[in-house]
């Protein structure tokens, strides 16, 4: 079993469906050790605290990768999920975990991905550009935004009268909360 740590910065909605896979027996390579917010107000601190895992602020300044790695080494930290997490990480820190860090990201990578591709921006981009299809992509994080190789992607239809806010809810539902947890389960099994 690999101890994970989870990096937030928002409400933690794919926390949440990483914490329900782990309480229904779907990730026995995964151990939700840990879960770290840029964001002091996070809603996803709260989520961590009542499922039993601990939850930590690291203010979100220059010093912020230094504490991180000082908090991950000290806690046997072996694998890092992005669920949200709204700050672009050094490529110093991630040679330090090469090919353990992954990524959820609200498109069909190489769509509507890179920099500034982020929360209600991606599904904004896909309405206006009239796309049929969108979806989720999970991929290994690399230096490069969105660009690392791609372990997970799921389509996700794109309905006549859809908001950003509804497409978001939907990619999340059909895309984002179901792959998340088979990929963290399929790298963990793989380390």
């Amino acid at each position: 079993m690999k101890n994970i740590v989870v990096l937030v910065s928002g409400g933690g909605t794919n926390l949440q469906a990483l914490l329900d896979a782990e309480g229904r027996g779907e990730m026995p390579h995964v151990d939700l050790t840990l879960v770290v917010s840029n964001n002091e107000k996070a809603y996803a601190l709260k989520r961590a605290q009542e499922a039993g895992v601990e939850g930590v602020f690291i203010k979100n300044d220059g010093d912020f990768e230094t504490r991180l790695t000082e908090l991950l080494a000290e806690r046997g930290i072996d694998m890092i999920i992005l669920a949200g997490f709204m700050r672009i990480l050094s490529a110093d820190f991630i040679k330090d975990f090469e090919g353990r860090i992954i990524n959820i990201h609200p498109s069909l990578i190489p769509s509507f991905c890179g920099k500034g591709f982020y929360g209600l921006r991606v599904h904004e981009a896909a309405l206006a550009r009239g796309v049929k299809l969108t979806g989720a992509t999970v991929h290994i994080v690399t230096a490069e935004a969105d660009a690392g190789p791609i372990l997970m992607q799921k389509a996700v239809e794109v309905l006549e009268g859809d908001t950003p806010e509804i497409l978001q809810k939907r990619v999340m539902r059909e895309a984002e909360w179901v792959m998340l947890p088979r990929a963290a389960e399929l790298l963990a099994a793989q380390l």
